[in-house]
């Protein structure tokens, strides 16, 4: 039984930083990453339960953390050392120690799950998502399970979690299907911002072309809708967003130019004049959120889904064109359960392109880094014993 350990080595963090530059995935060889021994975690309190996990995903974060990448921002909102992993299913271990039922976690360590009464404010009104005490209770700092000291995280063979992280997963999903619970409500939540009008989303990896199914499965999406223009770098990106109902695909070189016929829009340098009233950014690095303020109506806004790395941004349009960017991040509870019927619109356990075991990590890695290019969407490490 083993777990993938994140220690805090800065000297490790700045190497895995420059293996990262020169290529993505990189970090995982030389980084502050290490496969360890499992050790059992203690139940923080009685009620809490013991998980034995069997799929979890590789996301952006998780990537940006391997690479040296992530913002400094967060460091005083996790623990050291953590097990990553936060798109996990899992059985439920019974006092047996029998697998009991299956589950899909809601990482977000919020105030009911680090014991704080009462609530803060966010949290007393569902919001979970943006729960202020994240660095206190009974707890160690951390944002999400996959962060925190205390909790473990999904790639490992056991971790732990408060009940009301757990969400039953329906008897009709694969294992795979429901690995893609966790990132669905990520974008269910962002697919509230969606009004009808035209919309842009920029990338299509993995968060892109679930936040396109969400699009497209909510009842908000009618025949006089807008047109939803999806950029995307690669072809099975691109035929995925053809399948998942995106009236144009295209480049990310060729959206400025549809958005300005699609708008009537004039040009002035590289700004268009009027544009797209909602974009959508799936990528959140300098040269996507440019090109999003660049395309974005004026008073119109953009969505950042997904957590972005340090970026450098010109922002003085956002003052000339009252437009504004918006964060968006994480999900409430409410959102798990529309995912789960996303998933099983779109059929999207097929996103899942390989899964491996803990011991392959620097290749599952590598290949979740280059996804992509390689034709693949998402990357999952597999506890299943099947390998």
């Amino acid at each position: 039984m083993s777990r993938l350990v994140y220690s805090r080595k800065p000297g490790k963090f700045a190497i895995a930083r420059l293996a990262g530059a020169v290529k993505p995935g990189a970090g995982a060889h030389v980084g502050p990453l290490a496969l360890q021994s499992d050790e059992p975690l203690a139940l923080p309190t009685p009620e809490w339960v013991r998980l034995r996990p069997r799929l979890a995903g590789i996301c952006g974060s998780d990537l940006a953390l391997v690479d040296g990448t992530a913002s400094a921002y967060f460091d005083p909102l996790v623990s050291y050392p953590f097990t990553p992993g936060h798109e996990v299913v899992a059985d439920v271990v019974d006092a047996d120690g029998s697998p009991g039922r299956r589950v899909v976690v809601v990482p977000v360590l919020s105030c009911v799950t680090r014991g704080i009464s009462p609530e803060c404010p966010a949290c007393a009104a569902g919001q979970i998502n943006l729960c202020e005490r994240v660095a206190y209770g009974h707890l160690a700092a951390g944002l999400q399970t996959g962060f925190c000291a205390d909790t473990g995280g999904g790639w490992s063979h056991e971790m732990v979690a408060h009940p009301s992280q757990l969400v039953d997963v329906p008897d009709d999903f694969s294992d795979e299907a429901a690995v893609l619970i966790e990132p669905t409500a990520c974008a269910v939540h962002a697919a509230k911002r969606f009004t009808g009008a035209q919309t842009v989303i920029i990338g299509a990896g993995t968060l892109g072309l679930l936040t396109l199914a969400a699009i497209t499965a909510t009842p908000r999406r009618k025949k006089n809708s807008g047109p939803i223009i999806v950029t995307a770098r690669y072809p099975e990106q691109r035929r995925l967003a053809k399948e998942l109902a995106a009236d144009v695909v295209c480049t990310t070189d060729e959206m400025p130019r549809l958005v300005r016929s699609r708008t009537g829009s004039l040009v002035v340098g590289d700004q268009l004049t009027s544009g797209a009233p909602t974009v959508i950014d799936c990528v959140g690095s300098s040269d996507s959120i440019s090109q999003a303020l660049r395309v974005v109506a004026p008073g119109g806004c953009v969505h950042m889904v997904g957590m972005p790395g340090n970026v450098s941004v010109e922002l003085t349009s956002l003052w000339h064109r009252e437009t504004s960017i918006s964060g968006c991040y994480a999900y409430t509870h409410a959102d798990f359960a529309t995912a789960i019927e996303v998933i099983r619109r779109h059929d999207l356990g097929r996103l899942v392109s390989a899964t491996y075991p803990l011991a392959d990590y620097t290749e599952a890695i590598a290949i979740a880094a280059a996804a992509g290019r390689r034709g693949a969407v998402k990357i999952a490490f597999d506890m299943r014993g099947k390998h």
